[in-house]
């Protein structure tokens, strides 16, 4: 990184040790792309219980490299470690795509596929699409965007990118439409 890593804290006091899981993990996106230029993590609690006890935490993260910013906020969690590493999860994923995009693994401008949520296990974090083809793409958790996958119900209308895996075909990036107001 050009810039040195930015913690910030705000309403909670934060271990030295969870410090040091946050460089931990900062220091792997930096080795595993290694042109980042800065990376700043906010990590703050929304609400407290009213003796004083965090409800839940709350992680963004936000990465500079060439040719843009990646931004993550992750839904809050009751426990500090978990958001964390969620947060960390979600932003590595964003890195991962950008760097694809940056090789040119990726073509530019290409629409995404629409497909329909037949299939949702919810408590076992994956389900199942169907194509406008009838075909099933197998999907998980962590390819859906913008930790959207709670909100999701059979029915739903998505944007996927597929590859195959391997059994079959599987969606490596999920993302449900925002409506518009």
């Amino acid at each position: 990184m050009d810039i040195p890593l930015q913690i910030t804290v705000r309403n909670v006091e934060v271990s030295e040790s969870t410090r040091a899981l946050i460089r931990g993990h900062a220091a792997k996106l930096d080795r595993f792309y290694d042109r980042i230029t800065a990376c700043r993590v906010l990590v703050g609690v929304p609400q407290r219980y009213r003796i004083g006890q965090p409800i839940a935490y709350s992680v963004r993260i936000d990465l500079v490299v060439p040719g843009g910013e990646l931004v993550v906020r992750r839904k809050p969690r009751d426990d500090l470690v978990t958001a964390i590493q969620d947060a960390f999860d979600a932003v590595a994923r964003q890195l991962q795509d950008h760097a694809r995009v940056q090789r040119g693994d990726v073509k530019r401008g290409v629409a995404p596929e629409r497909a329909v949520v037949r299939r949702l296990f919810s408590y076992d974090g994956y389900g199942f699409l169907e194509t406008p083809e009838g075909e099933e793409v197998y999907f998980h958790r962590n390819s859906v965007l913008d930790g959207a996958f709670d909100g999701l119900e059979v029915g739903t209308t998505v944007r996927y990118a597929q590859e195959m895996g391997e059994r079959g075909p599987q969606a490596t990036t999920v993302a449900v439409p925002r409506l518009r107001r």
